[in-house]
């Protein structure tokens, strides 16, 4: 196949799904004063997203806290004095690692647990048969998910930011042997309420992008089992992208205009 061909049929698929997602959120958005009809599959939502990412969270944030502290006191020896090891370590885990780290590892097991329920549903015809009997899929499938999603990601998001300055803390002890108080000290050096703030802002944004990967993908599963498989990578690629791009703009946003340090 030619190169024109498939760059053109690749911005067609593109555009496609830009527009089929812009519809998805219109419906949501359409749904969402009925979201207190929906109080009990939005609980067991935030069970499945938040309880059962837990365990993926802590193993994750360990190591990343970890590798942080081990990394900053390479980098600082002979340099900067190790006291500073706490504050590199809480800036990096609070403004990027914790927010974005987490996104990423829940929004794949997320996104690939949405599309595959959903892409299930779809090809068996389960979707279309709540639409005969006059069940809103967007209100019943999505509007939970997307809800639960949106909560749960910042809770996580603590969870992890703590656990990555813990691991990050007991592994500057163990390895480098800088003392609890050292590090305590070195963390609340340049710590900003806005810096927490500001990370836990854009993980309502990326809970949102998560679900609603998930669900579009699942949506437009084609093709049986097959169809099911490849939903599920989509989901996961494209949400991980997002969340990555997304990031760049959010942080601009929050750290350069909403908290603009004052000149």
């Amino acid at each position: 196949m030619a190169p024109i061909a498939v760059l053109g049929r690749f911005f067609l698929e593109f555009v496609q799904d830009l527009g089929g997602m812009f519809i998805l959120v219109g419906r949501l958005l359409q749904a969402i004063p009925r979201t207190f009809a929906n109080t009990r599959n939005i609980l067991q939502q935030m069970d499945r997203i938040g309880i059962g990412s837990i365990p993926l969270v802590l193993v994750t944030s360990l190591f990343v806290g970890a590798v942080t502290s081990v990394q900053a006191a390479y980098q600082f020896h002979g340099y900067v004095p190790l006291m500073y090891i706490g504050t590199v370590v809480g800036k990096s885990v609070i403004l990027e690692l914790g927010p974005v780290l987490t996104a990423l590892v829940v929004g794949g097991r997320v996104s690939a647990s949405i599309a595959a329920e959903l892409g299930t549903m779809k090809v068996t015809e389960q979707i279309d048969a709540m639409e005969m009997i006059a069940i809103d899929p967007v209100e019943y499938l999505v509007l939970p998910r997307t809800v639960a999603a949106t909560i749960m990601l910042p809770v996580l998001t603590v969870f992890s930011d703590l656990l990555a300055i813990l691991g990050a803390m007991v592994v500057a002890n163990i390895s480098i042997h800088v003392s609890f108080n050292t590090f305590e000290s070195g963390l609340k050096l340049l710590f900003r309420n806005q810096d927490l703030i500001g990370g836990l802002m854009k993980t309502f944004v990326f809970g949102f992008i998560i679900a609603i990967m998930g669900c579009y993908h699942g949506f437009e599963t084609r093709g049986g089992a097959e169809g099911v498989g490849l939903a599920t990578m989509k989901a996961v690629v494209s949400s991980c992208l997002l969340i990555l791009i997304s990031n760049y703009f959010l942080a601009s946003l929050i750290f350069r205009i909403i908290f603009a340090p004052s000149s």
